[in-house]
């Protein structure tokens, strides 16, 4: 496990902006040098106004948005060894890390269709197995990979109290707060050194953000580094160690013609 004194996530001055094609290449900046370090057992809290670019760091932070400049380094596993700049790291490299090591739980459930929620869950966790992954298992270890899966989502959707009877369907039939309670569960269900949160309860009842607080603060203690963006004043007050508020970034500049 990483020390506790070496950052887990060091995000040096990191900045990045949009170009408005349809605005004649107007620069829209959104990051403008952004730096924070997040060790094991942290949860820091992004705020500021909104339009601010904190879901863009998140997504940055992911892989799923380059930077302009800066760095995102993610510490080694093992002590000692060098740590993975995220902003210039290789889409495999950053596949690999997300299959055990990094985990995201977005505004919105995005899962193949047709797929049932049991599934689309226990997918992570299938994906986290080196032995799955090497393709060394014969099909009675892929069965038994996926009926132990398959369990352990279960416990997990019974503690999110997401209806049994909707487990098998595809959660594009599902309510809002069904979605993102599905979107949590694949957030929390393989235990990751970096956690992403994007308003992970923004669309849940009082009962069940009372049960992702308890799942972030269960992340926290067992090393879990967590990033999150809480709007909910008293979500952000019980799980966040630190709040971060992110640099103001420059008015909007036209591209010369």
């Amino acid at each position: 496990m990483t020390n506790s004194i070496t950052p887990v996530l060091s995000v040096q001055d990191v900045r990045k902006h949009f170009t408005l094609h349809l605005r004649s290449g107007q620069a829209l900046p959104v990051l403008h040098g952004v730096s924070l370090d997040v060790r094991a057992g942290e949860c820091v809290a992004l705020v500021g106004a909104s339009g601010q670019g904190k879901s863009t760091l998140i997504k940055c932070l992911y892989g799923s948005y380059g930077v302009d400049s800066g760095r995102i380094l993610f510490a080694g596993e093992q002590p000692g060894s060098e740590p993975l700049d995220l902003a210039q790291a290789q889409p495999q490299q950053v596949l690999a890390l997300r299959r055990r090591e990094l985990a995201y739980v977005s505004q919105f459930l995005r899962a193949l269709p047709r797929v049932g929620a049991l599934d689309v869950v226990a997918e992570r966790l299938l994906q986290a197995d080196p032995e799955l992954q090497s393709g060394r298992a014969d099909e009675a270890r892929w069965r038994a990979a996926q009926q132990a899966a398959r369990a352990q989502v279960a416990e997990l959707f019974a503690r999110l109290n997401l209806p049994q009877a909707i487990w098998d369907l595809p959660p594009a039939t599902f309510s809002g707060g069904e979605q993102q309670r599905v979107n949590i569960a694949r957030g929390f269900v393989q235990p990751a050194r970096l956690l992403l949160l994007d308003e992970p309860t923004a669309s849940l009842d009082a009962m069940n953000r009372r049960v992702v607080i308890d799942m972030i603060a269960a992340a926290k203690a067992a090393g879990s580094a967590i990033v999150g963006i809480f709007h909910d004043e008293e979500v952000r007050e019980a799980v966040a160690t630190r709040c971060v508020s992110l640099p103001a970034a420059a008015q909007p500049e036209r591209s010369p013609v």
